[in-house]
């Protein structure tokens, strides 16, 4: 199916179901439109994440959520094909990737998934998406609310120990998420707990984290309330939180968030209007002089319709991804691809 054929398609269904959700808006007739669409997934699409290729930047991998009882994670390359699918996983909702966790003497790059009706993460090596936890670890052990959702992985830049910061539908104020540090015995890697943070509103549930790991610093969406940022680091027993910012301008919830760095310490932070299709963009070093207060820079309209999550490079991926490629989950069972330039471009308008 072409590509405009498919998002013909997609805007159909759009349509059918804001019959009967009259908080959804349609998507926009100036809307920036995907660089490409990728294959449907059986299911339903939630989170993507993008895995950068050590060696050749063009044969890098996106791996996204497919959030079913009979779901799993799947590999695209950069055409949106489907290269691979994982073991089947008991909804699988969010995913992130990180670089060279030590396994059996050796450095493994990972994604890391919650797997909602196990109450548990699941971890698998990257490219080959193969399982590396022994059936999984659980997750919120001893709580009587625990169905993991959201998940983000940061690795502490001075000794590159990496941690899986897990979110969930519901729990308490003050200890809403738990951090893991992750390791590796024998040729599995474990996870323990090494701290619980994280205010919460109560007004609807936190799914999307997102780490900056060079700024040290945690955001998530706290659904209908705002964007909170605290410190990553467990190690600086800081558990304040240091900002709280998108208090407004959105339709109903705020969904995925996505970090472009543009150097170190600059960039964007692009997070889902979720109901209104569009993303609103932050200064990802704050505001000049205030780096914990957020201006709201622009608003977005995208092709995608209710995006639960997102993820953005600016590495060089070549042909259409020279300064970067943002990817969102879409309705329709599918993810779409947008040369960072179609963005930027829109950046820069406003």
């Amino acid at each position: 199916m072409k590509n405009k054929s498919l998002l013909s398609f997609l805007l159909l269904g759009f349509l059918l179901i804001a019959c009967k959700d009259d908080k959804l808006a349609p998507v926009a007739k100036n809307a920036v439109k995907p660089t490409l669409v990728t294959k449907a997934l059986p299911h339903d699409t939630d989170d993507p994440s993008i895995w950068i290729h050590p060696t050749d930047p063009s044969k890098s991998i996106i791996v996204g959520t497919d959030k079913d009882t009979d779901g799993g994670l799947y590999a695209f390359d950069l055409n949106g094909k489907i290269l691979k699918k994982s073991i089947p996983l008991k909804r699988p909702n969010n995913v992130d990737i990180a670089y060279g966790l030590l396994i059996d003497g050796k450095k493994t790059d990972i994604a890391v998934t919650t797997e909602r009706e196990s109450n548990k993460i699941r971890i698998f090596s990257l490219p080959d998406l193969e399982p590396i936890d022994n059936g999984g670890i659980p997750v919120f052990e001893g709580e009587e609310l625990r169905d993991p959702m959201g998940i983000a992985l940061y690795t502490r830049p001075d000794d590159k120990k990496i941690f899986a910061i897990v979110g969930r539908k519901s729990g308490p104020s003050g200890s809403y998420l738990w951090q893991y540090e992750l390791s590796g015995t024998g040729k599995a890697a474990t996870a323990k707990v090494v701290r619980k943070f994280g205010a919460y509103s109560g007004k609807k549930e936190i799914e999307a984290i997102a780490v900056d790991n060079e700024l040290g610093t945690v955001l998530y969406c706290d659904e209908q309330f705002g964007i909170r940022k605290y410190k990553a680091d467990p190690a600086l027993n800081d558990n304040k939180e240091i900002a709280l910012f998108g208090k407004t301008g959105f339709k109903a919830d705020n969904e995925g968030i996505a970090i472009y760095k543009k150097t170190d310490s600059t960039g964007y932070i692009l997070v889902s209007n979720q109901q209104a299709n569009t993303f609103m963009v932050y200064p990802r070093e704050g505001a000049k002089g205030n780096p914990n207060n957020y201006p709201l820079l622009a608003e977005i309209p995208t092709s995608t319709i209710e995006c639960d999550g997102a993820d953005v490079t600016s590495i060089n991926l070549g042909g259409n991804y020279k300064n970067g490629l943002f990817v969102a989950m879409s309705n329709g069972m599918v993810f779409q691809y947008y040369s960072w330039d179609l963005i930027q471009a829109r950046i820069d308008k406003k």
